[in-house]
């Protein structure tokens, strides 16, 4: 997999395009898909799918997968502006319904779920152990920005705890929460489940029985105006299938 260092042009100004190879621009010939499939997908699947991603250029060498990570909100908001784009994979149902209800995809399918964890830096030094430190005032706190699904799952959480946070910074994608934990910037954050388990051991995950409540499903859906619906078909299905259902699980997803 190597990068992309260019984002799609005036439409990806905070996300992050990934390609696992370079493919031609057509749709998709012969025998299998080949061409350029461009996948745009929630920040937390940005381990799992360039996995995914390689798998499906291995399997079909005439094919290029292109992968633009960021929040769900800012995603929606490029397709309904127009980026051309074969796949969408958001991780909430609202973001989703952004672009299913612009007429621009039919009906999603649900492919994964994640819960909310308090992620601290490695050997916890702020001795975290619970949603009410995040209402601690000597401790700096990161949590998503409430438009995006991590950060309206964070206020359904807190909400039903009873606990306020006073929180230092609000990011724009979880990957953003998540790299400020790493870097020992803040004490407590809340992300996904999956991040913590992308993280290697650089960050701990303390569970939250309250975020049981508040599992985030994650759809996925070929646009209607897919410039490569064969490739992007090609992908959904190994999403679907069992050896996606395992990449998932072992990435910290749940069943939908």
């Amino acid at each position: 997999m190597r990068s992309i260092g260019r984002p799609i042009a005036a439409f990806a100004a905070t996300a992050m395009l990934v390609g696992c190879t370079t493919g031609g621009p057509d749709a998709g010939t012969g025998d299998g898909p080949s061409g350029t499939l461009t996948v745009f997908a929630a920040a937390s699947l940005s381990d799992v799918f360039p996995r995914l991603g390689q798998e499906l250029e291995e399997a079909h060498p005439g094919l290029g997968v292109r992968f633009n990570f960021a929040g769900s909100s800012a995603l929606a908001t490029q397709i309904a502006q127009g980026a051309p784009v074969d796949v969408f994979a958001a991780a909430d149902e609202t973001q989703m319904a952004v672009v299913t209800d612009a007429g621009l995809a039919g009906q999603p399918t649900m492919f994964a779920a994640n819960v909310l964890e308090i992620a601290v830096p490695a050997g916890n030094p702020a001795g975290v152990t619970g949603l009410a430190d995040l209402a601690r005032d000597e401790l700096v706190v990161a949590l998503c920005a409430p438009e995006v699904p991590c950060g309206a799952a964070a206020d359904q959480v807190l909400a039903a705890a009873g606990v306020t946070p006073a929180p230092d910074t609000l990011e724009q994608d979880v990957r953003a929460v998540l790299t400020k934990v790493r870097l020992g910037e803040v004490d407590a954050a809340l992300v996904y489940a999956s991040d913590v388990v992308s993280s290697s051991g650089d960050v701990e995950g303390i569970p939250v029985p309250e975020a049981a409540d508040s599992t985030n499903e994650y759809p996925v859906c070929v646009l209607d105006d897919a410039p490569n619906p064969r490739a992007a078909r090609a992908f959904v299905d190994l999403l679907l299938s069992e050896r996606g259902r395992r990449a998932l699980a072992d990435a910290g997803f749940r069943e939908p």
